[in-house]
């Protein structure tokens, strides 16, 4: 019985030493899809590097069109989105398969916000910070699916893409 609790004991270390992250430090993954909110749908493509086994950093960049009616006018808006983001990701810390990705982080970026010459109110534009989770799920060891959730920028809602792991 003791030899069994012990080999039982020595596979859970090991196996939680040796988990993948699911990018590793150097490594680049690329970014892409669609996103949800109340002002309109968003595409977004960024990059994510490991500068640690747990965690990213990277930029995006969004854009997104929508319009509005405002006492009987209707108006057409623009929104050009560049921002950064850090991400801690959970995958060693709970022992989570390398093909699945858990993380979560916040970001920081710059919205530029553009509306018809005569909208009255108000343009929206300056920066934005939010805080979001989100879960990847890998195909293969470069190709992979991401589900995202945030606010508190223009893509605050959540967003919807695929990954790619160069």
């Amino acid at each position: 019985m003791k030899k069994i609790i012990l080999t039982f004991g020595f596979i859970a270390i090991a196996s939680f030493i040796f988990a993948q992250s699911p990018i590793n430090k150097g490594q680049l993954q690329l970014n892409a899809g669609v996103g949800f909110s109340s002002w309109g749908i968003p595409i977004y493509v960024g990059l994510d590097y490991g500068v640690h086994p747990d965690i990213t950093v990277g930029g995006e960049f969004s854009f997104r069109t929508y319009s509005d009616n405002f006492a009987g006018t209707k108006y057409s808006h623009s929104i050009i989105g560049i921002s950064g983001n850090g991400n801690y990701h959970f995958n060693r810390l709970l022992n989570i398969p390398s093909d699945w990705d858990f993380y979560a982080g916040l970001n920081l970026g710059f919205y530029f916000w553009n509306s018809n010459d005569d909208y009255d109110g108000s343009d929206g534009s300056g920066i934005g910070l939010g805080a979001q989770i989100g879960g990847r799920y890998y195909f293969s060891d470069r190709f992979g699916i991401n589900l995202e959730l945030g606010g508190g920028n223009t893509l605050s809602g959540g967003k919807f893409g695929i990954t790619y792991k160069f």
